[in-house]
Parts: C-alpha cells; sequence; structure tokens
C-alpha cells in the first residue's frame, strides 16, 4: 500500500519544491555518480602523461594517439555493459545493480594507480592498462542507465527534467574534482615529482571514494516504479529480447541513437576534451594552465544544466537539445579559431603571415598511425609531416612531382626532407639531427613558438570561448536523462535507454578525441578534426526533428 501511494504520488503534478526524501535520492544518486565520473576520466585528464609511462614504445605522436584509444577502449565496451547491467536492473532492481558497478569501478581504478609502467615490465603494461579500462568501460555502461531510471522514477510529473539534471551534473562534476585533485597533487609535489610518480596518487585517491560511495548507496531504497512492477509481477523475465528484438522497440532505440545521444555525446566531449586536448596539445599551452581554464569554464556553466532541466519541463526536451547539437554545427569553427588567437597568439599570426605547407609526392606519404610501434616511417614526405605534427605545426598540402623528396615551405623559405629508406642509423641519426636544426630555425624565424607564451594567453577571453562551448554541453546533456527514460514503457527502461546512450557517448563520443587527432595527424589542418563532431551533430538535429517526439508529459509509469 505505501508503495502503491508513493506511485501515485509521483506520477500526480505538483507544485512547491522537493521533500526531503526526494533530496536524498538525488543527493546519493548523484553523490555516487559523481565519484564514478572522477575515476573515469582521471585517465583523460592524464593521458599525456600515461602516454609517456604507458606507451613509451613508439613514437611522441603515436604514442598520444594510442593512449587516447586505450581512453576510448572504456568508452568501446560502453554498450555491453549497458546490455549486461540494464538486465540486471530490469530484472532484480536498480539499486542493486549500481552497487556493483560502483564496485568494479573504483576498484579498477585504484589498480591503475599501483600498476607497473612500461620500463618496467614492457608491453604487459598497456595490456594491462587497457584491460583495467575495458572494466571501467563495463561498469559505467550499467552506472549511467540506473542512476538516470532510478532518479526519474521518483521524480513527480513536472519535475522530471530538473529532478535527472542533477544527475547530468555529475559528468561534468566528475571531470572537474578530477582536473583539482590533478591540480592540487601537481602543485604540492611539482612538475616533475608529479609527472615521474605523482599521477599515481589521484588514482589511489579512489579507494577512498569507493568506502563513501558504496555506504551512500547502501542507505537507498528501490525505486518504487520497480517495486510495483515486482509486486503485481509485471517485471520483464527478458528485457533484452523485449527491448532489440521486437521493431516497436528497436525503432525507438535507433530513433533516440541518431536523432539524440550521438550529437549530443560529440557536443559533450567537444566542449570538454576535445577542448582540453586542443590546449594541450595543438597549441601547447602548459598543462596545467590548460587544465585551470577548462575547470573554470566547467565551474560557470555546470549550473546551466539544472537550468535548462528546469527549462525542458516547461518548453520540452527536444527543442533544447536540438538548438544545441545546431548551434555547436554551426560555431564550431570560428570558436577554435579563436581559441587558437587568444591561445597562442604566436602560431595563429603565424599562419597567416608564413603559412607552412609540404609539397610532396602522395605516393609517398603514409597514414602515420603505429599502435605496434613497429612500422618505420622513413620516405621523405613522411619525415617532414611527422616532424611538423610532433610540433603541433599546422600546415597544408601540395602536390609534388612523381618521386621528388619532400619540401617543407615555410613563407617564402624552402626546408628540404630527406630520404630515410636505407640509411644506416648513424646516418639516418645524422641526418635526422641535421633537418630538425634546419626546421627549428626555420619555424622560430618565421614565428612558430615551441610552446605557447604564457604572457600572450587572453586569460579571460579564453575562459569566455570555453564555457560557451560547456553551455552547448549543458543544453544537450541537461534534458537528455529525462528525454531516454521517457521514451521507453518501465518494464525495459533500464536496458532499452542504457543501449542507445552508450553507443552514443562510447562509441560517438568516445572515439571523439582520437577521430579527430587522427584526421589532424594525416591533414596539417589543425581544425580538420572538427569536421567529425559537426557532421554527427547535424545528423542528430535533422534525424532528432523530423522523427523523434516529444515526451515531456508522458506517464513513465506504464509496463
Amino acid at each position: 500500500m505505501a508503495t502503491e501511494t508513493l506511485t501515485r504520488a509521483s506520477a500526480a503534478p505538483r507544485t512547491g519544491g522537493m521533500t526531503a526524501a526526494e533530496r536524498k535520492v538525488i543527493f546519493a544518486s548523484s553523490l555516487g555518480t559523481v565519484f564514478e565520473w572522477y575515476d573515469f576520466y582521471l585517465y583523460g585528464s592524464l593521458a599525456a602523461i600515461i602516454a609517456k609511462h604507458f606507451f613509451a614504445g613508439v613514437n611522441e605522436t603515436t604514442g598520444f594517439i594510442f593512449a587516447l584509444l586505450a581512453f576510448a577502449a572504456g568508452f568501446a565496451v560502453r554498450p555491453f555493459g549497458a546490455i549486461v547491467f540494464g538486465r540486471l536492473g530490469d530484472m532484480i532492481g536498480r539499486k542493486y545493480t549500481f552497487l556493483i558497478t560502483i564496485l568494479i569501478m573504483g576498484l579498477s581504478t585504484a589498480i591503475v594507480g599501483m600498476l607497473p609502467t612500461y620500463a618496467s615490465i614492457g608491453v604487459a603494461a598497456p595490456v594491462i592498462l587497457i584491460s583495467l579500462r575495458l572494466l571501467q568501460g563495463l561498469a559505467l555502461g550499467g552506472e549511467y542507465g540506473g542512476a538516470a531510471t532510478y532518479v526519474a522514477e521518483h521524480a513527480p510529473a513536472g519535475k522530471r527534467g530538473l529532478f535527472t539534471s542533477w544527475i547530468q551534473t555529475t559528468a561534468t562534476m566528475g571531470l572537474f574534482i578530477s582536473l583539482l585533485v590533478i591540480l592540487g597533487v601537481r602543485t604540492s609535489l611539482g612538475k616533475e615529482a608529479f609527472e615521474e610518480w605523482g599521477w599515481r596518487i589521484p588514482f589511489l585517491i579512489s579507494i577512498a571514494l569507493l568506502i563513501v560511495s558504496v555506504y551512500i548507496r547502501m542507505q537507498l531504497h528501490e525505486s518504487p516504479v520497480f517495486q510495483r512492477m515486482k509486486a503485481e509481477g509485471k517485471a520483464s523475465k527478458a528485457p533484452i529480447t523485449e527491448s532489440f528484438a521486437r521493431w516497436d522497440n528497436l525503432k525507438v532505440v535507433l530513433l533516440a541513437l541518431f536523432g539524440a545521444t550521438a550529437g549530443q555525446a560529440v557536443v559533450w566531449y567537444t566542449g570538454q576534451f576535445y577542448a582540453l586536448f586542443f590546449l594541450q596539445q595543438t597549441l601547447k599551452i602548459d598543462s596545467q594552465t590548460a587544465n585551470l581554464l577548462i575547470a573554470a569554464a566547467l565551474a560557470l556553466g555546470t549550473p546551466f544544466f539544472v537550468l535548462f532541466g528546469i527549462l525542458s519541463d516547461k518548453i520540452g526536451r527536444k527543442p533544447i537539445v536540438m538548438i544545441g547539437c545546431l548551434l555547436a554545427a554551426l560555431t564550431y569553427f570560428p570558436i577554435f579559431k579563436a581559441i587558437t588567437q587568444y591561445g597562442n597568439p604566436d602560431v595563429f599570426a603565424a599562419q597567416i603571415k608564413n603559412p607552412v605547407t609540404v609539397v610532396a609526392d602522395p605516393a609517398q606519404c603514409s597514414f602515420q598511425f603505429d599502435p605496434v610501434g613497429k612500422a618505420k616511417f622513413t620516405s621523405s614526405c613522411d619525415i617532414a609531416k611527422g616532424s611538423l605534427a610532433k610540433r603541433a605545426i599546422p600546415y597544408s598540402n601540395e602536390v609534388g612531382a612523381p618521386g621528388a623528396l619532400a619540401q617543407i615551405k615555410i613563407g617564402d623559405k624552402v626546408v628540404a626532407s630527406y630520404e630515410g629508406t636505407g640509411l644506416a642509423p648513424a646516418d639516418g641519426k645524422a641526418k635526422s639531427a641535421e633537418f630538425d636544426k634546419v626546421l627549428n630555425t626555420g619555424l622560430k624565424d618565421a614565428g612558430y613558438p615551441a610552446k605557447a607564451d604564457p604572457d600572450k594567453i587572453n586569460y579571460p577571453m579564453l575562459v569566455l570561448l570555453l564555457t560557451i562551448l560547456v553551455l552547448y554541453v549543458t543544453m544537450v546533456y541537461g534534458p537528455i536523462a529525462a528525454w531516454l527514460v521517457e521514451l521507453f514503457p518501465a518494464r525495459i527502461r533500464y536496458t532499452s535507454m542504457s543501449l542507445p546512450y552508450h553507443i552514443g557517448n562510447g562509441w560517438f563520443g568516445g572515439f571523439l578525441p582520437t577521430t579527430a587527432f587522427a584526421m589532424v595527424a594525416a591533414t596539417g589542418d589543425i581544425y580538420y578534426g572538427l569536421w567529425y563532431p559537426i557532421g554527427v551533430a547535424v545528423l542528430t538535429f535533422v534525424v532528432g526533428v523530423f522523427f523523434l517526439p516529444e515526451t515531456r508529459n508522458r506517464d513513465i509509469h506504464q509496463n
């Protein structure tokens, strides 16, 4: 009887503030999820350092891209976690399922902090690291759907956008806290000690966070909607079959993926992770400064998750998400060009005054990605492009004569590359040193800096631009949980909403940094990688506008 009363109460529209019980549900669910996101995003925030310790057997550019791939590995398996834990959540309950997920996440993260590096155990180090990332991805695949479903099923009608928007802040808050912890440890130990061994401390802190998270979640009661279904014998016995083997529901899953979560994901990762990597790797801004800039933007933008959640209760989920995707697609190029102008004005000015061009026979040019570290990029084209990519120098391409040595034009000056194929190791080393010296002199004379000058960075403008990117994130992400919950029936909700969310965020979003930087490395255009999120955002806008319904007035208690 008590369960039925609570269910009927949460189904009816209500004015006024939250009850104490509702605040406890939101706080406990959100706090545990914040810790889980903290664990997951530590790796992304420390990708450059992790590349040096665990992927030291390959060249610098490949090492960073491979570190990003290891980062993306956690995203790759999120849909499988969604299926496994979504099924459990629809069969045995929301609460116990995300207790399991947080245990897996916390333990995997802590072990990363204890893991020997490549220098100690060789190739076993990156293999174990990637295995731990896979476990983290599986756990996160079950976490989000459980937390969002649990909170939404406690929310009164007319306030699901508000209630679930607190869950939406947790990913950003987890990233924000991870950045603050990293900055605190780095500042305390100094840069050298932090990069040598201090980077492990933020991972080890997860042990304490795990204990707190488990204790908090043990205090929660099961969702009233799930309790009612179990009491009435209406819980699904085959949630995977009902979700994905029946066209009427599978169709909604596919529309939710392409018309909502794919675009939301690329906007999310461009506005937070790709922006961070762009500052560090492309503009050569000191990592501590880059983290502080992103942290400031997150602090300014995070309240807008709740604002857009509240707004979605009034005007709908769909229009806010669609406008966010469209704005991102239309403005990414000018925003990132402005970030270059205000973040590293020397590079911005040098591109205009002395543009760099690689003149080479396309037949001699390779796609320089070598995940196993065995390939040798020794053609004159590969040497020229690899040298520029290592220095994060933007360049354009010009077709050269067949068989001719590649050249690097820097304004009106020309630096000839060399053919490394067949050279003895000593001769190759000497040639490389001579080429690097000439190239460095040419770039320096043309105004290209080795790194961003801190005295020339326009910090207020960078924070403003990064905050705009975060605002796009809040538009697409704030209402998405309520929208997904409302699209699917209660008996298979956990399973059905988790898969499109984690394919969108795990695959479309998680592979964004790797894909974008590979596109940049292949073309030399530092903005070329933006075509990926722009294309996906436009796809989502079109599918969402024409094929997905508005759901804010739906009754989510239907089985």
